[in-house]
C-alpha cells in the first residue's frame, strides 16, 4: 500500500517523488537532514507554526532564526527574511499557514545566486495553489500533514514531495535506519545519515489512498464555507478577513481574522467572553510565538551547556520584540476559527455568522 499511495501522490502533486512518513514532524526532520545542514548553520523560519517546524532545525544542531510574518497572510515576510540572511544561512523553512501559500516568488528572488535552499511546510495547505502550481511543490522540498485534524488524515502521517532525486534518496534513507544500509547501497555521501524508523504503516497507507480521493472535494467545501462566512461578516467595521487571491488560492484549514482595536470599543478578551456566553465555539484567541518558548529564551536544547548556541557562539536573538507583527497579533488582535474541525451545514454557518454579528454589534455599542 505504501508504494501504491506514493505513486498516486506523485501523480496528484505532479512531482517526481512523494515519500510517506509516520508524521509530518518526521518529514521535517528528514527534510532538514537531507539538505546537508551542518551543526552551527542557520535556518530562517516563521515563529507562527507548530513547534516541530523549528525543532527540526535544532535536531541537526543548526540554529533557528525567526523572521516576522506578514500582517495579512500570516506567512513569513520575505522582506524580513532578506534582512536576516548571513553567511551562515543555509535554508529557509516557509510555512503555508492556515491554508494560504507563502510568497515563494519573492523568496526565490531573495536567494537567487545564493546557496540557500527552501523547504515548504505545507502541513495545513494540501491543495492550495500559487498560480497553476500546487503549494509545496515549488521549492526544494515540500510536504503535508496527515494528522487527524487536517483536511485528510490517516490518524497520523506525513508526505514529502520533491523533484530532486538526491534529496528523495537521502530522505528515504533517513526514514529507514540510514546508518545500517548506506554501505550495502554504496552511498558515498554519508553526512547526516543517522536514520530512524520514520516509516508509515501499511494500514495508514491504505487509508490514505481512499482519503486522497476525497481531498479536492473536502478543500472545495472548506472554501465554500469560508466564503460564506467572509461574505456575511464583511459588514462588521473593524474586522479584517482574508482577501481571496486567485493566484494564491486558500484551502482554509482555518478562517483567520484580525480585529482593529482603533475601530472598535472592546477588547478581544471581551469578544470571546460574549461569544462563548452565546454558545459559539470553535474560535481561538491568538496563535503562537515560537521564539518566546523557554527553550529559545534560555537557549537550552541538548544537554545543560546550551548546545548548539554556546558551542558555535551564536548571537541569534530571541528577545520579545524581534517579531512585532506576530507578537501583536498573538497578544491582542488575532482570531482563528477552526474550520477544518467541523463539517458545517448551511444552518451551522448561518448560526455562526448571525451570532457573531449580533455579539459584535452589541458589545461595540
Amino acid at each position: 500500500f505504501n508504494n501504491l499511495f506514493e505513486k498516486k501522490l506523485s501523480k496528484f502533486y505532479k512531482v517526481k517523488h512523494a515519500i510517506l512518513l509516520n508524521s509530518w514532524t518526521s518529514g521535517l526532520i528528514a527534510a532538514v537532514g537531507a539538505l546537508d545542514i551542518n551543526p552551527g548553520d542557520e535556518v530562517i523560519v516563521s515563529p507562527w507554526t507548530m513547534s516541530a517546524t523549528a525543532t527540526a532545525i535544532l535536531h541537526w544542531g543548526a540554529i533557528p532564526v525567526f523572521a516576522d510574518i506578514e500582517d495579512k497572510t500570516f506567512c513569513i515576510n520575505p522582506k524580513k527574511v532578506k534582512q536576516l540572511i548571513t553567511r551562515k544561512t543555509k535554508a529557509i523553512i516557509t510555512v503555508d499557514i492556515f491554508g494560504f501559500g507563502s510568497n515563494i516568488d519573492e523568496l526565490k528572488k531573495i536567494i537567487k545566486k545564493k546557496n540557500i535552499k527552501i523547504i515548504n511546510d505545507s502541513a495545513q495547505a494540501p491543495y492550495s495553489f500559487n498560480k497553476n502550481k500546487i503549494v509545496g511543490t515549488e521549492t526544494d522540498i515540500g510536504g503535508y500533514s496527515l494528522n487527524c485534524h487536517k483536511h485528510i488524515q490517516t490518524g497520523e502521517g506525513g508526505i514529502i514531495v520533491t523533484n530532486n532525486s538526491n534529496y528523495a534518496e537521502r530522505i528515504r534513507l533517513l526514514r529507514n535506519h540510514a546508518e545500517a544500509v548506506v554501505s550495502k547501497k554504496g552511498v558515498k555521501n554519508i553526512n547526516n545519515m543517522v536514520g530512524y524508523n520514520f516509516r508509515m504503516g501499511e494500514i495508514e497507507a491504505a487509508i490514505g489512498i481512499e482519503q486522497l480521493i476525497k481531498l479536492k472535494k473536502i478543500v472545495k467545501k472548506k472554501q465554500i464555507d469560508a466564503k460564506y462566512l467572509i461574505k456575511r461578516l464583511n459588514v462588521l467595521d473593524g474586522l479584517g478577513l482574508p482577501k481571496i487571491n486567485d493566484y494564491r488560492a486558500h484551502s482554509f484549514y482555518t478562517l483567520p481574522m484580525v480585529i482593529d482595536l482603533k475601530k472598535i470599543k472592546f477588547t478581544r478578551k471581551k469578544l470571546f467572553h460574549e461569544l462563548k456566553k452565546n454558545g459559539l465555539e470553535g474560535f481561538v484567541e491568538g496563535y503562537t510565538n515560537l521564539h518566546l518558548l523557554p527553550m529559545y529564551q534560555k537557549k537550552i536544547a541538548y544537554g545543560t551547556k546550551g548546545f548548539p548556541w554556546s558551542t558555535f557562539k551564536s548571537k541569534v536573538n530571541y528577545k520579545k520584540g524581534i517579531c512585532p507583527t506576530a507578537e501583536n497579533l498573538h497578544d491582542k488582535t488575532f482570531i482563528n476559527f477552526e474550520l477544518c474541525k467541523y463539517n458545517l451545514t448551511k444552518a451551522n454557518l448561518e448560526f455562526i455568522s448571525k451570532t457573531f454579528i449580533n455579539v459584535w454589534k452589541k458589545i461595540n455599542q
